[in-house]
């Protein structure tokens, strides 16, 4: 069996935060299951479509201060969606190993 490849350049963690964000269906708010440096995946029924553009807000570190992110739907599936970021969260690039702290929902 050949390995699947990382499709990922930088490493991602399993996350539980809502989002607010934009897209040209409308603005919307869901769940980030995971989120890496370069990227996210967003849980939702909703379809979609790959290729465009999407602004984004979330809390990341504290749920007081907002991150906000722009991007590109680089794939459509069943559960959700991957965006592909313009410029890297540099808090987010993992150093020996070690991910920083993340808030969830469930923290709350």
């Amino acid at each position: 069996m050949i390995p699947k490849p990382n499709r990922h350049q930088h490493s991602r963690r399993t996350s539980f935060i809502i989002a607010k964000y934009s897209v040209k269906e409308g603005t919307f708010r869901d769940v980030i299951k995971n989120i890496g440096a370069g990227g996210l995946f967003i849980g939702t029924s909703r379809k979609i479509a790959e290729g465009q553009t999407i602004s984004l807000e979330f809390p990341l570190f504290q749920f007081d201060k907002i991150i906000q992110v722009s991007g590109k739907v680089v794939r459509h599936e069943h559960n959700g969606f991957a965006v592909d970021f313009d410029e890297p969260i540099d808090d987010l690039i993992s150093g020996k190993g070690q991910f920083p702290e993340i808030v969830h929902e469930a923290d709350r």
